[in-house]
């Protein structure tokens, strides 16, 4: 009998899937056998070092979404730091010159309230684009038929629409009052700045204190000029008071915590050491009362914005109002609501932008001009004073000659 014949054994299985090993797999065959868990791991970890351009990719779009709004923030940051102007005569024809329309809105493109509002606006332009490609691709099925057209009822913006109305108004004017209240505060820093330093010039005739009234008129002028950079970001107190004080007085200043109150403090003590009668000093101490509530005032608008509920739901009411205003808008407007939605976004959310803005009140009032000009007013009365008494002296002299000692005009 014939002995069976030894069949080969097959040392290979015959596979259907391809022999393509991927890079990330070829040091694996050195380390097997692994656990699972460690395989799993090794896996991982050659895997993620290899070249994926799909996860390289979306650093550089996050990074872009995030320029933008960068951009902006810059852009009405620098706006804020921005010095502002004095109005004269000449400023005040071409504020109300009949041309000024046609001005502002040649200026859109250079208004920091515009650019701070370049992303939202596009934000919701885009998303108003989107939803009219989407409800015309479901009118021209293209989708299938169970998605549905994003359209619904005007009523609801109908009885919301004066909400919002309201809401924005009130929003504005509750800044705007702001404005006022901080406006209000510094026109009474500088009128008191003003007559105090009138009152050391005419109350103070002693020669042996001369050099304190000189450093009392110093520490006057250098009040209001502590205050604004106490109130303003990014103010250089050191540049602007080197030409104010003396160089010892001015490094304590510097040195102290709350500068507006250390000048307050040199002012008080000044006044101590000069000769004065307790009525004018009481007076002139009284002036002294007025910067502390000046710097109250100041520091109670830095510290105490308009209660954040209001401004958090005026920022959510306006959010989702132009979120859905295209899915309103659709049955009216069709594609119409993408340039719509730009229109009212922009219109609504400069109106809010602007109320932030003059939420807090500094950066928008002159007051490096208004510390210049109540500098450069005493500096022309104290360099006229002598002049005026002089010419003053003089009438005095000529009146009495005229006069007999009985008030009788000499023959």
């Amino acid at each position: 009998m014939n002995k069976p014949r030894n069949q080969m054994k097959p040392t290979t299985k015959t596979s259907f899937s391809s022999n393509f090993t991927p890079k990330c797999l070829v040091k694996l065959h050195s380390t097997l056998p692994l656990k699972p868990k460690s395989l799993f791991l090794n896996m991982k970890t050659h895997c993620s070092n290899s070249p994926n351009p799909s996860s390289s990719e979306t650093p550089i779009l996050i990074s872009i979404f995030k320029a933008i709004p960068d951009w902006a923030d810059s852009v009405q940051e620098r706006g804020m730091q921005q010095k502002r102007t004095l109005y004269d005569h000449e400023k005040w024809v071409q504020h109300r010159s009949s041309l000024r329309h046609v001005r502002h809105l040649l200026s859109s493109l250079s208004s920091r309230v515009i650019l701070s509002l370049v992303p939202p606006v596009i934000a919701f332009t885009s998303v108003a684009a989107l939803i009219a490609s989407y409800n015309s691709a479901v009118l021209m099925h293209w989708l299938p038929e169970f998605f549905p057209v994003l359209r619904a009822s005007s009523l609801p913006y109908q009885l919301t629409a004066s909400a919002l109305a309201l809401l924005l108004v009130f929003r504005t004017e509750a800044s705007y009052s702001r404005y006022q209240e901080g406006r209000k505060a510094w026109t009474k820093v500088i009128a008191v700045t003003n007559d105090f330093a009138r009152q050391v010039m005419a109350g103070v005739d002693n020669s042996g204190d001369m050099q304190l009234k000189k450093a009392l008129l110093q520490y006057i002028v250098a009040f209001p000029v502590v205050l604004k950079c106490h109130v303003l970001n990014g103010s250089d107190v050191r540049r602007d008071i080197q030409n104010l004080l003396e160089v010892d007085d001015a490094a304590i200043v510097l040195n102290s915590k709350h500068r507006p109150r250390c000048i307050i403090e040199f002012i008080s003590q000044s006044l101590r050491l000069i000769k004065l009668e307790e009525s004018r000093r009481n007076i002139l101490e009284s002036n002294i009362t007025c910067f502390l509530e000046g710097i109250g005032v100041c520091e109670q608008l830095m510290g105490i914005p308009i209660p954040l509920s209001y401004t958090r739901l005026t920022s959510r009411f306006l959010v989702l109002w132009h979120l859905t205003l295209p899915i309103i808008l659709w049955d009216d407007c069709q594609w119409f609501v993408v340039p719509a939605t730009f229109i009212s976004a922009a219109a609504l959310f400069c109106i809010e932008e602007v109320g932030v803005l003059i939420e807090e009140p500094f950066p928008m009032l002159p007051l490096d001009e208004l510390c210049k000009k109540v500098q450069k007013d005493i500096q022309e009365a104290v360099a006229t004073k002598s002049l005026i008494q002089a010419h003053i002296a003089i009438k005095g002299k000529s009146h009495a000659k005229e006069h007999s000692a009985n008030g009788r005009p000499n023959s």
